[in-house]
């Protein structure tokens, strides 16, 4: 199992991009943040900046790391949650994989309401939008 990278991209409105896809072997459709796995060589934050880029189309000015997480607790694996400000938008640069993957932009509550409906899919997403929240009222 190899290290991932999630991101809360988080606009000069308090918009944070979503994406939504179906996911039939899990039971219909479910919304999860940009993010992905690290590929060989790369950092935790260049992961980070390749994923947001492809799946989002976003390029981020301001990057906070969140913290680093255990993926599960028989592995070394971690998740890394960062929080991207300062954004520029372009087309998503989605590989075959994700060409399901649609981008919508999302109040944080809205966001959050979504994550304790259990509407998120991976842990990673609601854990960085806590997180984030908490970035934004301290």
């Amino acid at each position: 199992m190899r290290d991932a990278s999630v991101i809360v991209a988080r606009d000069a409105d308090g918009m944070v991009a979503v994406l939504t896809a179906e996911f039939p072997q899990h039971g219909g459709e479910y919304v999860f943040l940009p993010g992905g796995r690290r590929e060989d060589g790369e950092t935790p934050d260049e992961c980070a900046r390749r994923e947001l880029r492809e799946e989002a189309g976003v390029t981020a000015q301001t990057w906070r790391s969140l913290g680093s997480y255990a993926i599960t607790l028989n592995s070394t694996a971690r998740i890394h949650l960062f929080l991207a400000e300062g954004l520029t938008c372009g087309p998503q640069q989605l590989t075959p994989s994700e060409e399901s993957f649609t981008l919508t932009w999302w109040p944080m509550p809205a966001a959050i309401r979504a994550a304790t409906e259990g509407r998120f899919l991976l842990q990673g997403g609601p854990l960085a939008l806590l997180l984030a929240q908490q970035v934004a009222t301290a």
